[in-house]
């Protein structure tokens, strides 16, 4: 069965999530998008944090339309665990990109002001965008053929 380990030791959880929800993912994702880059003129630091939010909403929407949840605990870890094996080799390098990301970003909001750099931001906000739109497009696909 697909996501074995992840599934065994809690990290995911098989779950009936509605289309809905999952749509609601992407249009906070597209939501946060449009945020960080009205945030760019502003703080480098939060405009790398929204950036971040619109992958992790997306990755979200990806687990809940294949009837996956992550585990509450350590959720941002575990949506880029599911992400790794959903996904395959293909992405592998995107994926390891966005799971550093989430580790700057901690440090940016919470230990460390002025931590992220205007290329670092722009950067992110660059491949964020080109993934939340491939997120969209293949979640909503799937949406529209289990309707």
């Amino acid at each position: 069965m697909p996501y074995d380990e992840l599934l065994k030791s809690r990290r995911i959880r098989r779950e009936r999530v509605s289309p809905r929800e999952a749509e609601r993912g992407l249009r906070r994702a597209e939501r946060d998008l449009k945020a960080a880059r009205a945030m760019m003129a502003q703080d480098w630091d939060w405009a790398f944090a929204i950036a971040y939010d619109a992958v992790f909403q997306a990755s979200r929407a990806y687990m809940f339309a294949r009837g996956y949840r992550p585990a509450s605990k350590e959720a941002h870890k575990n949506t880029f665990a599911f992400l790794r094996e959903a996904m395959g080799q293909g992405a592998a390098t995107l994926i390891a990109y966005f799971d550093r990301i989430r580790r700057k970003r901690h440090k940016a909001i919470y230990d460390v002001a002025g931590l992220i750099s205007e290329t670092e931001a722009r950067a992110l906000f660059k491949s964020a965008d080109a993934f939340v739109r491939r997120i969209a497009a293949d979640v909503r696909q799937r949406l529209a053929a289990k309707s």
